[in-house]
């Protein structure tokens, strides 16, 4: 199959999957005429690269995961491994949204909102003043 239904098939834009060859994660044939050619190991590998990055694995980490993928003499304790490592970033970056979100609440929350020039919300971005917290 050529690059466009390799994309719509996978759910990935052609120019992605250009760049995952580019970098080496996969390995299409290419036909007589130079166009690449893919095949079913290949859209697999696409659609489980597609997958990965979706659950918020990084380039680097997908490229261990089919690595591991592919051996078929791996330990699935190391694949937890690199689940237990995301889940584990994926709750720090979630409580630090959450103390964001209770930062603007409370700027929001002390903003009059009306014509008034002064502005708490402008204040604290400034450094000019502190509005406390909840």
């Amino acid at each position: 199959m050529n690059i466009g239904q390799a994309a719509e098939r996978s759910g990935l834009p052609a120019k992605t999957i250009r760049y995952y060859e580019e970098i080496d994660l996969i390995h299409p044939s290419r036909a007589a005429n130079g166009y690449r050619d893919y095949g079913d190991q290949d859209l697999h590998r696409l659609c489980f690269l597609q997958r990965s990055r979706s659950l918020g694995f990084t380039i680097e980490e997908c490229r261990t995961l089919l690595s591991l993928y592919d051996d078929e003499q791996r330990a699935s304790a190391d694949v937890k491994q690199i689940a237990k490592m995301k889940i584990d970033l994926i709750e720090k970056k979630i409580k630090e949204l959450n103390s964001l979100k209770s930062t603007l609440s409370v700027l929001v929350k002390n903003c009059h909102g009306d014509d008034r020039p002064d502005c708490p919300i402008l204040d604290d971005l400034a450094g000019k003043r502190s509005v406390e917290t909840i």
